[in-house]
């Protein structure tokens, strides 16, 4: 009675709320019609005992009327479904596939305008005889409109099952298979929610190489967000991060919904109460962009302390300081240094941006994660560390002396560059949120990052009282260099330690061959300088050509390819390898579960697994899941999962498999089949 009497309530609003376009264009009524027609199948009419057995309630609406999701949205009212079933026979709760949009005067439905399935499932008591029947009935309130008129239906809708060998014919399991790829796939991983004032947010684990397209979430409740109002999407990593208005009184705790990531692709999560870290709250407007612009200057500032740059800067000022006290010269090589900082700066913020926008996960001094841009800054950093130890003297804007505007543009480009392996003091918390700023704001903040780094040598440049104070040039200048020199050498030798991370030993070996290559160039270049010969240079630049030549040649270190050592799953490909003795991991997961992804980083694609799975003669066998394969999805259901991450391993002769954890560990593949 409670159900009926929301129905008939909400069907009063909307004929009333509707009622002047409804005279033009409302479809005629006749007196008990049925404008969503529904019928009750069975995936098998022969279930066995002690098994389980899917119905489908498909529905097809008539012309201009739409059903409703489980939670209709600010009009609509979902489908009470009342069973009538055998003893000891169970039904669970309706499944619903992705629903629609639709907004009728100002208010949101989350409705089905064409035909739809609901699937149930019935759990069928073990120790039933073959031949039993089993009575299967339902009787469905739901409500049923059109843009202009709400109507409650009723329907008794029945079936009769038989206890028996649980076939099924092939039409019927590719129709199942169609409605059960219209159903969300479970996200294997939970969100977190955040209510602030008038604003929501909700941050979803997505791995950012999932595509999204015209993103929607819609709650499995009322009371959590306004749902007629936009709602604004950003990545952040693997994070997909909601910021929606929130509902008139919104009710706390927990949520579950559905995230429209394409038409009729939805992923299926709960959201639990709590902070959604690392992400900048842009609901505070300029309050925010001015925060993370402080802290990304502050950032830079400090970085001017770091091996990295230190030595740049400290021997630009004291060139400035030999340069005369020419205060246009001072003020013109400040503000060239500051323009090339400022340059690279936001110019890597601009790849950045584009990366993260096209799905990439990508942070700071993200060209870091290219062995070859790793090689290449080696390359410049010893460079500049034997320069500075005076092995060799190369007319270079940062170190010759040399003044003027494009001297001084180059050489702040260059510390800007030369900067990004480093980083510092509140730089993690301004560039973590001018990833989540609007493309404008968060060029403001990577331009603060190059206002930061330059900001030592522009006041230098401006106050001539910070400039008297700097030592006089002499002897002293030389150890100073030779000093200096010391911090670039650790930051090359850091440098080569990522290069042997992300390239192996082998890359990590060409990078330090082309590295002794280019010292021989410049000790050579130092030599013909030192004799007084005419280009001297030429040496270290063709031993540089060379060196480059030969880092660029380094690739990262070989991941285990699941093409190359493993199998698609197919069941037949399973009883195949069974047969044979094989021991068998069977791994189910998909582009958009992030749970799977970091299991395969974290332990499945580890080299001491695959040698394990080597010794032991284990196969592998993936199943992708992304698409929703239905193939896949039964063979899933059938180890009592709804979705992936599921991991199984086979033993030699067992009957049933092992269902292992879904947090998966190194140590734990490696002991399978030893």
């Amino acid at each position: 009675m409670r159900g009926w009497f929301y129905i008939l309530m909400t069907a009063l609003f909307m004929t009333v709320a509707t009622a002047p376009v409804m005279a033009d264009s409302a479809p005629p009524l006749a007196p008990g019609a049925i404008h969503l027609p529904m019928r009750l199948v069975p995936e098998t009419a022969t279930p066995r005992a002690g098994s389980t057995v899917t119905l489908a309630i498909a529905a097809t609406p008539d012309k201009g009327w739409h059903g409703y999701w489980k939670n209709g949205g600010d009009a609509g009212l979902p489908p009470e479904a009342h069973w009538t079933l055998p003893s000891g026979v169970t039904a669970g709760a309706l499944r619903y596939p992705v629903p629609g949009r639709l907004k009728i005067a100002g208010l949101m439905n989350y409705v089905y305008e064409r035909p739809f399935a609901l699937l149930v499932d019935l759990s069928v008591p073990a120790g039933l005889t073959a031949g039993t029947a089993l009575p299967v009935s339902v009787k469905l309130d739901y409500l049923v409109c059109t843009d202009t008129i709400c109507v409650p239906e009723s329907q008794t809708l029945s079936t009769r099952l038989t206890v028996g060998d649980g076939a099924i014919d092939p039409a019927v399991r590719a129709e199942f298979d169609r409605w059960r790829a219209a159903l969300p796939k479970p996200l294997g991983g939970e969100g977190v929610i955040e209510t602030k004032g008038k604003t929501v947010r909700i941050a979803v684990p997505l791995p950012a190489a999932v595509g999204v397209e015209d993103a929607y979430f819609f709650p499995d409740r009322s009371g959590i967000i306004d749902h007629a109002a936009d709602q604004a999407l950003a990545r952040a990593g693997d994070r997909a991060i909601l910021t929606i208005p929130a509902a008139a009184v919104p009710t706390p705790g927990p949520v579950s919904g559905v995230l429209s990531i394409g038409e009729g692709k939805g992923l299926a999560f709960t959201a639990k109460p709590g902070v959604i870290a690392g992400a900048a709250d842009t609901s505070k407007g300029f309050g925010a962009i001015a925060l993370a612009f402080l802290g990304a200057v502050l950032g830079g500032l400090l970085l001017n302390i770091m091996p990295c740059v230190f030595p740049i800067l400290s021997l630009k000022a004291l060139s400035l300081a030999r340069g005369g006290g020419d205060e246009r010269h001072a003020r013109t090589e400040a503000l060239a240094y500051t323009a090339g900082v400022v340059l690279v700066c936001v110019g890597l913020g601009v790849i950045l941006l584009g990366l993260r926008a096209g799905g990439q996960s990508a942070g700071w001094a993200f060209q870091l994660q290219d062995p070859r841009v790793i090689g290449v800054l080696l390359l410049l950093v010893a460079g500049i560390a034997f320069n500075l130890a005076g092995l060799f003297e190369l007319p270079t804007p940062a170190f010759a002396g040399r003044s003027g505007a494009m001297g001084s543009f180059a050489t702040g480009a260059l510390a800007a560059f030369v900067a990004t392996p480093c980083s510092g003091p509140f730089m993690a918390g301004a560039l973590g949120a001018a990833l989540v700023l609007p493309a404008a704001a968060a060029l403001a903040v990577f331009a603060g990052l190059g206002i930061g780094i330059a900001l030592p040598f522009l006041a230098i440049g401006f106050i001539p009282a910070l400039r008297r104070r700097l030592p006089k040039p002499g002897m002293w200048m030389v150890r100073l260099r030779h000093i200096l020199s010391v911090p670039m050498f650790l930051t090359a030798l850091a440098l080569a330690w990522i290069l042997g991370q992300e390239a192996g030993v082998t890359g990590m070996t060409l990078g330090l061959a082309a590295t002794l290559l280019a010292s021989l160039g410049f000790w050579w270049t130092g030599l013909r300088q030192h004799g007084g010969k005419g280009r001297a240079f030429w040496p270290a630049l063709v031993m540089l050509a060379l060196a480059v030549a030969i880092v660029v040649t380094v690739k990262p270190a070989a991941a285990v390819a699941k093409s190359a050592a493993d199998t698609a799953f197919t069941e037949a490909k399973l009883d195949s390898l069974r047969k044979e003795g094989r021991p068998v991991f069977a791994y189910f997961t998909a582009d958009w579960c992030l749970s799977c992804k970091v299991n395969e980083a974290a332990a499945i694609e580890r080299s001491s697994v695959r040698d394990a799975f080597a010794r032991n003669k284990v196969a592998v066998l993936v199943g992708d899941w992304t698409d929703g394969d239905p193939v896949l999805g039964r063979f899933i259901e059938r180890h009592n999962r709804a979705g992936v991450p599921l991991y199984l391993y086979y033993a030699p002769g067992a009957k049933e498999p092992q269902v292992l954890p879904q947090v998966l560990t190194p140590s734990m593949l490696e002991r399978l089949g030893a």
